[in-house]
């Protein structure tokens, strides 16, 4: 699966200590287990040329205080607070100046964030997306992008994820209805 890295963005969804790392909030193993895969994926884009967008999942402490429906807090408990070690991106990440941090507020990484703008300014067009929790904000991330006529490509072996079955309902849900899915080894950039 070729590249071309002037018109890709490597979106990693949501690496953050609240959810890799064994203090998080909600942590699970296998986000942790996904930082070494996704930062192996990033590096190979950033030296053939594509974009990094890092996302971050931030909750100001009142975010759900007047909401009808949506609760995140009611659903998971507490996690990723705004101005928390919780919310901050893994340290073994290596983020850099030229990178692109999108902080969020929901599942959908482009709902009411700069995600779009920043994608159009820049000509990308493909999405190689990774990250946590696959079948959470990675699921609905791509969903998003698709629907934007983005091309998402979800990078299976790249995934934090609560248990295996939701990994893989990401990945078929992903590849049926939206999108396309790879593995790391599988993806090629034109200037390799």
């Amino acid at each position: 699966m070729a590249f071309d890295p002037t018109k890709t963005a490597v979106v990693v969804v949501d690496m953050q200590n609240g959810f890799c790392h064994p203090d998080g909030s909600l942590y699970a193993e296998a986000s942790e287990a996904a930082i070494e895969p996704v930062t192996a994926l990033v590096e190979r884009a950033r030296d053939a040329g594509a974009s990094v967008v890092y996302t971050r999942d931030v909750h100001p402490p009142d975010q759900f205080d007047d909401t009808h429906y949506y609760d995140e807090f009611d659903r998971w408990g507490e996690h990723v607070v705004e101005g928390s070690w919780d919310a901050e991106l893994v340290a073994d990440l290596d983020v850099r100046d030229d990178d692109r941090v999108v902080e969020k507020h929901t599942y959908d990484a482009f709902y009411r964030t700069d995600l779009e703008g920043f994608l159009d300014a820049h000509g990308i067009r493909d999405l190689l997306i990774c990250g946590t929790l696959a079948n959470v904000c990675v699921l609905h991330t791509a969903g998003s992008a698709g629907l934007r006529d983005y091309r998402p490509v979800v990078v299976e072996d790249a995934l934090g994820y609560i248990t295996e079955e939701h990994r893989e309902y990401a990945v078929d849900h992903a590849d049926w209805l939206f999108g396309e899915t790879t593995t790391r080894d599988e993806v090629g950039f034109a200037s390799e």
